[in-house]
């Protein structure tokens, strides 16, 4: 079963009926039992990291993701998910993040031609064989929405990068911890193969 963490932000459904459609076992929760009984935990969502942070807090999240990563259940952070694991985000100046991770989250550079937020299509460049992407092809396209952009401190963590206008850190793997800033629940083929990738760690699938 895979839990998928609700704390009121947007876009969490979509990734539920990704993965229903997928044949996984899904429940949308915040129940600290529910979360830390199942397989694969997924924080997704889109909005404000401020706001995240707080919602997190109010329903007693942060120490359940804390506690979850600690037994080593595989995580994975989709999108405003992926910025919420790291320690702070210019978005939101003052407001400490989990922590799990470490770099940056700075804000998209405006430049002409250049539409902010990233709404699109861009071309994934792998890294170092990351799990998520097993049986994913070079240059492969995933589906962005997003404003800011990872800057990882370890490179070794960094497992496909993309560009806009900057080197954006696309995905990253640490331990049990995954994570993408692109949507692979709205990234066609390739996004559903991303999932089931997910879904199979620890499984002993190829």
């Amino acid at each position: 079963m895979i839990a998928i963490i609700d704390y009121d932000a947007g876009n969490i459904r979509s990734v539920e009926k990704a993965l229903v459609h997928l044949g996984e076992e899904a429940i949308l929760t915040r129940n600290r039992e529910e979360i830390l009984a199942a397989e694969k935990i997924i924080l997704p969502g889109v909005g404000a990291f401020g706001d995240a942070m707080e919602n997190l807090h109010r329903f007693g999240l942060v120490e359940v993701i804390h506690e979850a990563v600690r037994r080593k259940i595989p995580f994975l952070g989709i999108c405003l998910g992926l910025q919420l694991l790291f320690e702070k985000s210019e978005e939101s100046p003052g407001v400490e993040g989990l922590g799990i991770l470490q770099g940056e989250i700075l804000k998209i550079p405006r430049r002409e031609g250049l539409k902010i937020p990233h709404m699109g299509w861009n071309s994934l460049h792998l890294q170092k064989r990351g799990l998520l992407f097993r049986g994913i092809p070079e240059d492969a396209y995933a589906y962005f929405v997003h404003s800011y952009y990872l800057r990882a401190s370890e490179p070794s963590i960094v497992k496909a990068v993309t560009s806009y206008g900057v080197r954006i850190d696309a995905s990253v793997e640490q331990g049990p911890v995954f994570a993408c800033q692109f949507h692979p629940e709205k990234s066609s083929r390739t996004g559903l193969k991303i999932l089931k990738n997910f879904a199979s760690i620890g499984r002993g699938a190829e």
